[in-house]
Protein backbone atom coordinates (compact mmCIF):
# COMPACT_ATOMS: atom_id res chain seq x y z
CA UNK A 1 0.00 0.00 0.00
CA UNK A 2 1.58 3.31 -1.04
CA UNK A 3 1.75 6.46 1.09
CA UNK A 4 -1.02 8.22 -0.84
CA UNK A 5 -3.39 5.30 -0.30
CA UNK A 6 -2.48 5.01 3.38
CA UNK A 7 -3.15 8.72 3.91
CA UNK A 8 -6.50 8.44 2.13
CA UNK A 9 -7.53 5.56 4.39
CA UNK A 10 -6.47 7.44 7.53
CA UNK A 11 -8.55 10.46 6.47
CA UNK A 12 -11.57 8.27 5.72
CA UNK A 13 -11.48 6.54 9.10
CA UNK A 14 -10.93 9.81 10.94
CA UNK A 15 -14.07 11.14 9.25
CA UNK A 16 -16.01 8.00 10.17
CA UNK A 17 -15.02 8.33 13.84
CA UNK A 18 -17.99 10.61 14.49
CA UNK A 19 -20.56 8.53 12.60
CA UNK A 20 -22.60 5.51 13.66
CA UNK A 21 -21.22 3.44 10.78
CA UNK A 22 -20.22 -0.11 11.68
CA UNK A 23 -16.59 -0.69 10.65
CA UNK A 24 -16.11 -4.28 11.78
CA UNK A 25 -16.27 -7.59 9.92
CA UNK A 26 -16.66 -9.68 13.06
CA UNK A 27 -17.03 -9.89 16.80
CA UNK A 28 -13.68 -11.04 18.14
CA UNK A 29 -14.47 -9.68 21.59
CA UNK A 30 -17.43 -12.04 21.88
CA UNK A 31 -14.96 -14.93 21.94
CA UNK A 32 -12.22 -13.23 23.95
CA UNK A 33 -13.23 -14.35 27.46
CA UNK A 34 -11.12 -11.68 29.13
CA UNK A 35 -10.74 -12.20 32.87
CA UNK A 36 -9.86 -10.10 35.90
CA UNK A 37 -6.29 -8.77 35.94
CA UNK A 38 -5.40 -9.54 32.33
CA UNK A 39 -3.38 -7.24 30.08
CA UNK A 40 -5.13 -6.86 26.73
CA UNK A 41 -4.62 -5.20 23.36
CA UNK A 42 -7.15 -4.21 20.71
CA UNK A 43 -5.25 -3.94 17.44
CA UNK A 44 -7.07 -1.43 15.27
CA UNK A 45 -9.16 -0.18 18.18
CA UNK A 46 -11.13 2.47 16.28
CA UNK A 47 -13.55 4.39 18.50
CA UNK A 48 -12.48 2.33 21.51
CA UNK A 49 -15.75 0.49 22.07
CA UNK A 50 -14.14 -2.93 22.54
CA UNK A 51 -11.31 -1.46 24.61
CA UNK A 52 -13.84 -0.12 27.09
CA UNK A 53 -15.67 -3.45 27.20
CA UNK A 54 -12.41 -5.27 27.87
CA UNK A 55 -11.49 -2.73 30.55
CA UNK A 56 -14.65 -3.61 32.43
CA UNK A 57 -13.91 -7.34 32.12
CA UNK A 58 -10.31 -7.13 33.37
CA UNK A 59 -11.13 -4.76 36.24
CA UNK A 60 -8.87 -2.36 38.07
CA UNK A 61 -6.07 -4.93 38.29
CA UNK A 62 -6.01 -5.31 34.51
CA UNK A 63 -5.20 -2.94 31.67
CA UNK A 64 -6.16 -2.52 28.01
CA UNK A 65 -4.21 -0.87 25.20
CA UNK A 66 -5.97 0.34 22.08
CA UNK A 67 -3.70 0.62 19.04
CA UNK A 68 -4.83 2.56 15.96
CA UNK A 69 -3.34 4.74 13.22
CA UNK A 70 -6.26 7.16 12.78
CA UNK A 71 -6.05 10.42 14.73
CA UNK A 72 -9.80 10.87 14.55
CA UNK A 73 -10.54 7.42 15.95
CA UNK A 74 -7.99 7.82 18.75
CA UNK A 75 -9.41 11.20 19.75
CA UNK A 76 -12.93 9.78 19.82
CA UNK A 77 -11.79 6.82 21.93
CA UNK A 78 -10.01 9.03 24.43
CA UNK A 79 -13.10 11.23 24.82
CA UNK A 80 -15.26 8.16 25.38
CA UNK A 81 -12.95 6.82 28.09
CA UNK A 82 -12.77 10.20 29.82
CA UNK A 83 -16.54 10.64 29.71
CA UNK A 84 -17.08 7.24 31.29
CA UNK A 85 -14.27 7.66 33.83
CA UNK A 86 -12.38 4.59 32.60
CA UNK A 87 -8.75 4.83 33.70
CA UNK A 88 -7.30 1.37 33.04
CA UNK A 89 -6.86 2.04 29.31
CA UNK A 90 -4.37 3.73 27.03
CA UNK A 91 -4.78 4.58 23.35
CA UNK A 92 -1.63 4.49 21.24
CA UNK A 93 -1.03 5.75 17.71
CA UNK A 94 0.93 3.17 15.76
CA UNK A 95 0.89 1.16 12.59
CA UNK A 96 0.17 -2.55 12.92
CA UNK A 97 3.68 -3.68 12.06
CA UNK A 98 5.32 -2.06 15.09
CA UNK A 99 3.23 -2.67 18.20
CA UNK A 100 4.84 -0.36 20.80
CA UNK A 101 4.70 -2.80 23.72
CA UNK A 102 7.32 -4.97 25.38
CA UNK A 103 7.70 -8.62 24.47
CA UNK A 104 5.88 -11.32 26.47
CA UNK A 105 3.59 -8.87 28.28
CA UNK A 106 0.10 -9.40 26.83
CA UNK A 107 -2.46 -12.01 27.91
CA UNK A 108 -5.00 -11.34 25.17
CA UNK A 109 -4.96 -9.55 21.82
CA UNK A 110 -8.10 -8.97 19.78
CA UNK A 111 -8.63 -7.39 16.37
CA UNK A 112 -11.61 -6.80 14.10
CA UNK A 113 -11.22 -6.49 10.31
CA UNK A 114 -7.91 -4.68 10.61
CA UNK A 115 -5.03 -6.97 9.69
CA UNK A 116 -6.22 -7.16 6.08
CA UNK A 117 -5.24 -3.47 5.81
CA UNK A 118 -1.62 -4.07 6.82
CA UNK A 119 1.17 -3.54 4.32
CA UNK A 120 3.19 -6.44 5.73
CA UNK A 121 0.87 -8.99 7.31
CA UNK A 122 3.66 -11.40 8.17
CA UNK A 123 5.32 -8.70 10.27
CA UNK A 124 2.00 -7.98 12.00
CA UNK A 125 1.61 -11.62 13.01
CA UNK A 126 5.24 -11.73 14.11
CA UNK A 127 4.51 -8.74 16.34
CA UNK A 128 1.37 -10.36 17.76
CA UNK A 129 3.45 -13.41 18.66
CA UNK A 130 6.18 -11.24 20.20
CA UNK A 131 3.99 -9.22 22.55
CA UNK A 132 1.93 -12.17 23.81
CA UNK A 133 3.06 -13.97 26.94
CA UNK A 134 3.76 -17.69 26.59
CA UNK A 135 0.28 -19.16 26.83
CA UNK A 136 -1.27 -15.83 25.83
CA UNK A 137 -3.90 -15.83 23.11
CA UNK A 138 -5.33 -13.86 20.23
CA UNK A 139 -8.90 -13.71 18.99
CA UNK A 140 -9.03 -12.10 15.55
CA UNK A 141 -11.88 -11.47 13.14
CA UNK A 142 -10.74 -10.75 9.60
CA UNK A 143 -11.33 -11.75 5.99
CA UNK A 144 -9.55 -13.90 3.46
CA UNK A 145 -10.09 -14.01 -0.28
CA UNK A 146 -10.98 -16.96 -2.46
CA UNK A 147 -8.87 -15.56 -5.28
CA UNK A 148 -5.74 -13.39 -5.29
CA UNK A 149 -6.69 -9.72 -5.50
CA UNK A 150 -5.99 -8.29 -8.98
CA UNK A 151 -2.92 -6.06 -8.80
CA UNK A 152 -4.75 -2.96 -10.07
CA UNK A 153 -6.89 -2.93 -6.90
CA UNK A 154 -4.09 -3.34 -4.36
CA UNK A 155 -3.50 0.43 -4.03
CA UNK A 156 -6.96 1.63 -4.97
CA UNK A 157 -8.15 3.77 -2.01
CA UNK A 158 -11.81 2.83 -2.41
CA UNK A 159 -11.06 -0.89 -2.63
CA UNK A 160 -8.71 -0.73 0.36
CA UNK A 161 -11.28 1.18 2.43
CA UNK A 162 -13.88 -1.46 1.59
CA UNK A 163 -11.68 -4.07 3.32
CA UNK A 164 -10.95 -6.36 0.40
CA UNK A 165 -8.03 -4.96 -1.59
CA UNK A 166 -5.55 -6.08 1.06
CA UNK A 167 -6.98 -9.54 1.61
CA UNK A 168 -4.98 -12.71 1.00
CA UNK A 169 -6.04 -16.27 0.37
CA UNK A 170 -6.77 -18.67 3.21
CA UNK A 171 -3.69 -20.69 2.33
CA UNK A 172 -1.41 -17.67 2.57
CA UNK A 173 -3.12 -16.46 5.75
CA UNK A 174 -2.56 -19.84 7.40
CA UNK A 175 1.06 -19.90 6.24
CA UNK A 176 1.68 -16.50 7.83
CA UNK A 177 0.23 -17.68 11.15
CA UNK A 178 2.46 -20.73 11.17
CA UNK A 179 5.58 -18.74 10.25
CA UNK A 180 4.87 -16.40 13.16
CA UNK A 181 4.82 -19.38 15.52
CA UNK A 182 1.11 -20.04 16.02
CA UNK A 183 0.24 -23.72 15.80
CA UNK A 184 -3.18 -25.39 15.92
CA UNK A 185 -5.13 -22.20 15.25
CA UNK A 186 -8.86 -22.76 15.80
CA UNK A 187 -11.56 -21.40 13.48
CA UNK A 188 -14.37 -20.17 15.72
CA UNK A 189 -16.62 -18.75 13.00
CA UNK A 190 -16.49 -18.79 9.22
CA UNK A 191 -19.03 -17.21 6.87
CA UNK A 192 -20.17 -18.24 3.45
CA UNK A 193 -18.29 -16.57 0.62
CA UNK A 194 -19.64 -13.19 -0.44
CA UNK A 195 -18.68 -10.72 -3.19
CA UNK A 196 -16.40 -7.78 -2.48
CA UNK A 197 -15.55 -5.71 -5.52
CA UNK A 198 -13.73 -7.88 -8.04
CA UNK A 199 -13.38 -10.97 -5.80
CA UNK A 200 -15.15 -13.12 -3.25
CA UNK A 201 -14.14 -13.13 0.41
CA UNK A 202 -14.92 -15.02 3.60
CA UNK A 203 -15.16 -13.54 7.10
CA UNK A 204 -13.77 -15.63 9.91
CA UNK A 205 -12.85 -15.44 13.59
CA UNK A 206 -9.79 -17.40 14.70
CA UNK A 207 -8.19 -18.22 18.05
CA UNK A 208 -4.56 -19.05 18.68
CA UNK A 209 -2.17 -19.40 21.61
CA UNK A 210 1.51 -18.60 21.93
CA UNK A 211 3.18 -21.87 22.86
CA UNK A 212 4.69 -22.30 26.32
CA UNK A 213 7.98 -24.07 27.00
CA UNK A 214 6.00 -27.22 27.75
CA UNK A 215 4.49 -27.08 24.25
CA UNK A 216 7.86 -27.10 22.53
Amino acid sequence: MNTQTTNAINIRYSELAETSCCLSCGGAINHSNATNGEICVDLGSGRGTDVLRLAESVGAQGFVFGVDISDGMLAKAERQAARLGVTNVDFIKSDLETIPLESDTVDLLISNCTINHANDKQTVWNEVFRVLKPGGRFTVSDIFSLQPVPEEYRNDPAAVAECWAGSVTKELYSEQLQKAGFLDVQVLEESEAYPKGAIEVVSWTILGYKPTLDDK
